[in-house]
């Protein structure tokens, strides 16, 4: 049974019981700051179980896309790691429990395939429950007919569930599939877990558990208000047994794309014949890792993730390039990419039909990254030949940590890598170093991710005010100004009575005309006013659905709880907010326009004359081709096409063509804006102007990249655009009085200036050398004879002393030994620089070994050139002495 085939049961089935279908929702998690990623089933659905929004149906079933990155150095090597899966979930909100949740899932199991069922054996169905469950032991054995042998109670660890915080929890009952002796020992999951695969787990959601580390070391404090069901099918795991195949990499999304790298290898897969961690050959993990990863990264790119430096950016760049190196180890020098991810989009279209509409955006920014990968490979192999140099220069065997991690971390440069090629090159790696460097680096991240889940809990005193007083009445489409009550006010989280002049404090009112920033629109400006009182308006959020926030600082008075205020947004922000985003949705259709329908918009942020867009595009925007995207767009505000609103279905917008930010979770019912009709549609939630004249004057002030594949469009609008032209006119102004030059002619005036100076630039360089030519020929001819060698010793503070001592060098001639050593000083310090010849080599001197001479051991280059440095400045002349005494030395044989 194919995958997809599957996913379509498990949605069939459950909607024939009442379940209302919800679509997954995109890979990064948006509304969870404890997440980079979607990692389970029910992370859309925590704002129900947490009591933060009212659930719009009481059953509800999807299949979840997810990434799990935490065990990524592990996937290939056992049958169980995988980075991106796909989990079917069935959830109750306080309607059905225990008993139907596990007919539920029986009946999907052993229903016959041509009932809508999976078929599967129910003898070989193993039930798992919490060693104090004797509910739901009970539903197993006298509902649906298992013996007591076939149920397994386990404990905390294993079969208690929660999110990982104080909040709902509650014991869970797995179900294993028996996949025959061939895979390990009889007696049950408790025996052997890779014989029993665990493939479905329900959770009974029913406590309140209290602070506590770990899965178990926490208290349960009571009983939840409403029971809930939350559970999780590996859509992988039942693909693999339902196809007979030993792991998710052979399934069919998958085998197909590690069937092609093997062709591509010549490498042949299924070396190992366990699939045991210890015995599996590196070949099958490198091939299963280029597997995983390439489905991986056609996931995270096709719901907006694009490769970068930081965040979701950096996690999806790390996945790319493991699978590029490992397709590098396994001898695949070429880009590997446009093999590998059509056969990844043909394996997942048929559950994910836009990976096939929307290919040609998502190749560019994985062939992009591979691309850019390669040449970093390249630039980091020149860092690495320089830094094995310095340490042999110097005399050392280990490459140290610090320069291993900086190659990893700053240019990705894999540690793998790093150990092979310096060993090829006779030195060993501070591996130790390097380690603590990465643990580090994994200690800030975990404090990081510990603070957002701790900013997840302080979000009880926003939901208690959701709770008391229902969602905020918000305005801001329909009017400026309004009546309302505080509700509450927050001081650094925690509820307050009162705020007094000075203060910053949040307030929820509960009714706003304040915009709240969202959808890349900054937050309105404005005022809370009463009598006696005035407080302004910094910011407008909302930290939890449907409730606002805003936060103001009290300028006069005193702001309490229960009070009366008139909220006013500042006008004349308004309008600016309005035009600047708008004028974003006109620079998108202006560039899709220009540049065709894959530069399609990524993120945005738009504030009162501002805005900024960024768009997937591989390369820079010519001269050419951004003016003809400003004229587009300001022909579009001359038209002054109509700007319309309409809420409809998201189907039905999505039917109609309307774009939508990637990343970005719609509700069912969306808001769609159009400017123009057909020409610019979008989903949007911003304030817009009424029509496209009332964005003013469009300008584009800069285009640049913020990525791999990704560019950077920005611009202003409105009276800021007349301020941007203003300067830009003044400018020319300056320099066409400054030049005496029309201003028709300034381009053709700078560009013969500029060639004048470079001119100019290359006659000094060019007197440069004959002087120093010329003086190199004078100490040339000074030259002391020391034991028959030419040795000219001089200390110059002003010139380049590699390229004086090379001069010195030339002019001594070549029949004759000659040493030069020049020294310098600065900062308080003294360098050295020795060169020798020919002549001078073949009598048995080193210009590296004279350097070690004078700095005692210290120093680094080759036998022509070397040099040396750190030494106290009033030291200078001694090592010019020192240089000239070990000549005379060597010569002599002592």
């Amino acid at each position: 049974m194919r995958t997809a085939e599957v996913k379509r049961r498990f949605l069939a089935h459950f909607e024939k019981n009442g379940h209302t279908v919800v679509p997954s929702a995109p890979l990064p998690a948006i509304d969870d700051p404890n997440l980079l990623f979607i990692n389970a089933g029910m992370v859309q659905f925590v704002p129900y179980f947490l009591g933060q929004a009212e659930p719009p149906h009481s059953r509800a079933v999807s299949v979840q896309k997810c990434i799990r990155t935490p065990d990524i150095d592990e996937v290939g090597k056992t049958s169980r790691h995988g980075t991106f899966f796909q989990m079917n979930g069935n959830f109750s909100f306080g309607d059905y429990f225990k008993s139907q949740a596990i007919r539920f899932a029986w009946d999907l199991c052993t229903m016959p395939l041509d009932k809508g069922g999976y078929g599967m054996d129910p003898d070989r169905i193993w039930p798992t429950v919490y060693f104090e469950d004797d509910e739901a032991f009970d539903i197993w054995e006298r509902e649906i007919g298992l013996p007591k042998e076939r149920i397994t109670r386990l404990g905390k660890g294993p079969n208690f569930w929660s999110m990982g915080i104080p909040g709902p929890c509650g014991p869970c009952s797995e179900l294993f599939y028996d996949r025959g002796p061939q895979y390990g020992q009889a007696g049950g999951p408790a025996v052997d877990e890779d014989r029993y695969m665990e493939f479905w787990n329900l959770v009974f959601m029913q406590n309140i558990r209290g602070e506590g580390s770990g899965k178990e070391d926490y208290p349960i404090l009571g009983d939840l208000p409403k029971k809930n069901i939350d559970t999780g099918m590996g859509l992988e795991r039942m693909a693999s047994i339902l196809q007979g195949v030993d792991n998710l990499y052979e399934i069919d999304e998958v085998r197909p794309i590690l069937d092609r790298a093997t062709e591509l290898t010549g490498v042949k897969y299924g070396v190992s014949k366990s699939q045991v961690a210890a015995e599996s050959h590196p070949n099958d993990v490198r091939l299963r890792v280029i597997a995983d990863h390439v489905r991986t990264g056609l996931m995270l790119i096709g719901d907006g993730v694009t490769p970068s430096n930081e965040g979701r950016g950096y996690v999806l760049r790390r996945i790319l390039r493991r699978a590029v190196r490992a397709i590098r180890l396994l001898g695949f020098e070429e880009p590997a990419f446009p093999h590998l991810f059509p056969v990844a989009r043909d394996c997942m279209a048929p559950s994910y039909p836009e990976l096939e509409s929307d290919y040609e955006r998502i190749s560019q920014y994985a062939y992009g990254e591979e691309e850019a990968f390669l040449s970093t490979l390249r630039a980091g192999t020149t860092i690495l030949d320089t830094a094995v140099k310095e340490v042999k220069g110097e005399g050392g065997s280990e490459l140290p940590g610090k320069r291993a991690f900086e190659l990893h971390d700053t240019y990705g440069f894999p540690i793998d890598l790093t150990l092979e090629m310096a060993a090829e090159q006779g030195l060993t790696v501070d591996e130790k170093g390097f380690r603590a460097l990465m643990t580090e680096q994994r200690q800030r991240a975990k404090a990081d991710a510990a603070s957002r889940k701790s900013a997840h809990a302080d979000k009880s005193a926003y939901t208690s005010l959701l709770t008391e007083n229902g969602p905020t009445d918000w305005v801001a489409y329909e009017t400026l100004e309004s009546e309302a009550k505080v509700l509450g006010i927050l001081a650094d989280g925690a509820p307050v009575d009162r705020a007094g002049e000075g203060d910053i404090v949040e307030v929820i009112l509960d009714r706003t005309p304040f915009y709240a920033e969202s959808g890349g629109q900054h937050a309105d400006a404005g005022t809370l006013t009463g009598p006696g009182l005035s407080a302004e308006v910094l910011d407008v959020q909302r930290p939890v659905k449907r409730l606002v926030a805003h936060k103001v600082r009290v300028t006069g008075g005193e702001l309490g709880v229960g009070q009366t205020v008139h909220a006013a947004v500042d006008p004349e922000w308004r309008i600016g907010a309005r035009q600047a985003h708008s004028g974003t949705h006109v620079v998108h259709a202006a560039l899709r326009q220009v540049l065709g329908p894959s530069a399609l918009q990524s993120g945005s942020f738009n504030r009162p004359g501002y805005l900024r867009l960024d768009f997937s595009w591989r390369k820079g925007l010519s001269n050419t081709t951004r003016s003809e995207v400003e004229e587009v767009a300001n022909l579009a505000v001359r038209k002054d096409l109509p700007v319309a609103v309409e809420y409809m279905p998201l189907g039905r917008a999505r039917e109609i063509g309307a774009l939508a930010l990637f990343g970005e979770t719609y509700d069912e019912e969306v808001r769609v804006v159009e400017i123009g009709g057909e020409w610019s549609r979008e989903l949007c939630g911003g304030t817009h102007v009424s029509h496209s004249s009332q964005i003013g004057p469009l300008v584009v002030t800069a285009e640049s990249s913020v990525g791999s594949g990704q560019r950077r469009i920005e611009a202003a609008t409105g009276i800021e655009a007349y301020q941007y032209l203003a300067r830009e006119r003044d400018l020319v102004t300056r320099i066409s009085e400054e030049l005496g030059a029309p201003r028709g002619e300034l381009a053709e005036r700078v560009s013969a200036l500029v060639k004048r100076l470079k001119d100019a630039e290359r006659a000094s360089e060019k007197l440069t050398e004959r002087l120093l030519g010329a003086e190199a020929a004078e100490y040339a001819a000074r030259a002391a004879d020391v034991a028959g060698v030419a040795f000219v010793a001089v200390l110059d503070d002003d010139k380049d002393s590699r390229k004086l001592s090379q001069a010195i060098r030339d002019h001594i001639p070549s029949t004759r030994p000659g040493v030069v050593a020049v020294a310098a000083t600065k900062g308080g310090k003294a360098s050295l620089v020795v060169t020798v010849n020919a002549a001078a080599k073949s009598a048995g001197l080193s210009a590296k070994e004279l350097v070690k001479a004078a700095f005692s051991g210290r120093g680094g280059g080759s036998d022509d050139v070397a040099q040396g440095g750190g030494a106290p400045a009033s030291e200078a002349k001694g090592l010019l002495s020192t240089v000239g005494e070990r000549v005379g030395r060597i010569v002599a044989g002592e």
